[in-house]
């Protein structure tokens, strides 16, 4: 719990000098490396109380379901989470992206629009069947990003994403490690995936990574990527 509330602290802080009203935030959560990969969930950072604190907007699985729910929580209970490392990535936006987010975040009909509570951490980026985490992010990013009007539902943030060049992240898994993984984990889902795909090992999902680097490429002069660890 100290090293929650301190990393809690430092991203805060952090926040707080970079001048933001809302920025991408993500945590280790579990152990990704054999994929390459270091952050494993991420949520939007709004500055939403009258004395300057911070809240997180973001979409969690419950535990041990095909099943996920929208949370709004301090950044502390954020870092809480059993974390595997305890540091935190934060992508700052644009000025524009972040006043459009602010409106959008303060309402729950808006921030329920674009998810899907049939949950797989696997989840095809292009398929509205299900949705993990960091997907629901965004496909709510999409609908901000695009001219308004233009994107009201998961099918159209999709089809937009793969038209701006979103590329999702490969991830080579084995058809034995799928059966394993569909068998004996509830949250585990791969028959959205396209048929070739699929058969030939390769799962694209969105992660933490990908959804930085559609951002960073999209706006280069306009975000930027902080790390903020323990020492």
């Amino acid at each position: 719990m100290q090293k929650a509330l301190e990393l809690a602290r430092r991203v805060s802080d952090r926040l707080d000098a970079s001048g933001s009203q809302v920025a991408l935030v993500a945590r280790i959560g579990q152990d990704l490396s054999k994929y390459k990969l270091r952050f494993s969930h991420l949520g939007f950072v709004v500055r939403d109380h009258p004395d300057g604190r911070w809240s997180v907007v973001h979409d969690l699985n419950l535990c041990g379901t095909d099943l996920s729910q929208l949370y709004v929580q301090g950044i502390g209970n954020f870092f809480s989470d059993d974390l595997h490392e305890y540091e935190a990535a934060l992508l700052l936006l644009p000025q524009d992206i972040q006043k459009k987010l602010e409106a959008f975040l303060v309402s729950t009909k808006q921030i329920k629009r674009f998810h899907e509570p049939k949950y797989s951490a696997v989840a095809y980026p292009f398929n509205t069947l299900y949705q993990n985490s960091n997907q629901w992010a965004l496909e709510v990013l999409a609908s901000v990003i695009a001219p308004e009007g233009d994107i009201a539902t998961r099918a159209e943030a999709q089809r937009w994403l793969k038209e701006e060049g979103f590329e999702p992240t490969l991830l080579t898994i084995p058809a034995l490690t799928r059966l394993g993984g569909r068998m004996f984990k509830a949250n585990i889902a791969f028959n959205d995936h396209p048929d070739e795909f699929r058969w030939s090992d390769r799962i694209y999902v969105v992660t933490v990574d990908a959804m930085f680097d559609f951002l960073r490429k999209r706006y280069p002069e306009n975000t930027r990527r902080v790390l903020v660890g323990l020492e």
